[in-house]
């Protein structure tokens, strides 16, 4: 199935009707991910929201290994996925079912198997951009990664937020649509502890910006903000307190200045991101345009910086 960047992804039919989703894992994840897969999706399947479930082997094992990989086998569920926010009334939509994904997982318990290191670690990636522009190189680069240290350097702090049960990568194409609702989210790889921070303002970076990450305009849509907002606020208002309300507005322009970071990074070291060829000439020159949209986009969010926060303050 397209559209994946990390697992690779087969859809299992029978009769031509699409009836499971078969997934090689990416090495960074252990088999031990499927345990907190299958945690959190049978709370969520508890709460009445509906969710990709694991489907057990015949020794009733929640994944195999074949060939040094990890593989699994989940449940289908129909839908429509989206690489763009056609307009703010999907943003909504969307905003409403992340909202009810909290309000189910707020007294979920459980102890993850799987962690990511370093998730959200903002000064860290900062740290390496900092070195890496210490140690000279290419003076485009280093203009570069200073205008992202600069940028860093004048973004509001970071209040001390609660940590919840989080999905971990809301971007829009982890929303699973039957117009004009939004009916699942897909991708629970990255769920684990986190801060609304983050988790919205990652989303809100993927939803408000029609052009993508590899566009070298940028732009932050106010309207979609508002419309996600509005939708999550709706379902999960009741749960979300005054600082995590505020947070939202700078974890999202917080995450567009660490992704900018780490692209410009990867300008230094030309090794880490994916880049496509039919498009740029050099991984680097790919990422010099992922970099530069990020640092755009969160300048644009810290210009509507009052206006988004009087969104989430109403």
């Amino acid at each position: 199935m397209p559209g994946g960047l990390i697992n690779a992804t087969y859809c299992v039919r029978d009769g031509g009707a699409p009836v499971a989703v078969v997934q090689r894992l990416h090495p960074v994840f252990g088999a031990d991910v499927n345990l907190d897969i299958d945690a959190v999706t049978t709370h969520l399947a508890a709460r009445g929201l509906a969710t990709p479930r694991l489907v057990r082997t015949r020794d009733g094992d929640a994944c195999v290994t074949h060939e040094g990989r990890v593989w699994r086998a989940l449940s289908w569920i129909d839908g429509q996925t989206v690489h763009r926010v056609p307009d703010p009334s999907w943003a909504e939509a969307a905003g409403e079912l992340v909202g009810k994904f909290h309000v189910a997982v707020a007294d979920f318990t459980h102890d993850y198997h799987f962690v990511r290191a370093g998730v959200h670690d903002t000064l860290a990636h900062l740290e390496r951009l900092r070195a890496a522009v210490d140690g000279g190189g290419d003076q485009e680069a280093i203009a570069l990664g200073r205008d992202v240290l600069a940028a860093a350097a004048a973004l509001p702090p970071m209040p001390v937020l609660p940590r919840r049960h989080c999905h971990g990568d809301l971007k829009i194409s982890n929303v699973l649509f039957d117009p004009p609702n939004a009916r699942a989210l897909v991708d629970l790889d990255t769920v684990g502890l986190g801060t609304l921070a983050f988790e919205l303002g990652d989303a809100m970076r993927s939803w408000c910006n029609p052009h993508g990450e590899d566009a070298g305009s940028v732009g932050f849509e106010l309207p979609i903000f508002e419309a996600a907002i509005r939708g999550f606020l709706r379902t999960a208002g009741q749960v979300v307190t005054a600082d995590e309300r505020r947070s939202i507005v700078t974890g999202l322009e917080t995450v567009c200045i660490e992704l900018a970071a780490r692209f410009a990074v990867d300008v230094f070291r030309d090794e880490y991101f994916g880049w496509d060829p039919a498009r740029f000439p050099s991984r680097r020159a790919h990422n010099l345009v992922r970099a530069r949209g990020q640092l755009g986009l969160g300048r644009a969010v810290g210009a509507a910086r009052e206006e988004a926060l009087r969104v989430v303050e109403t």
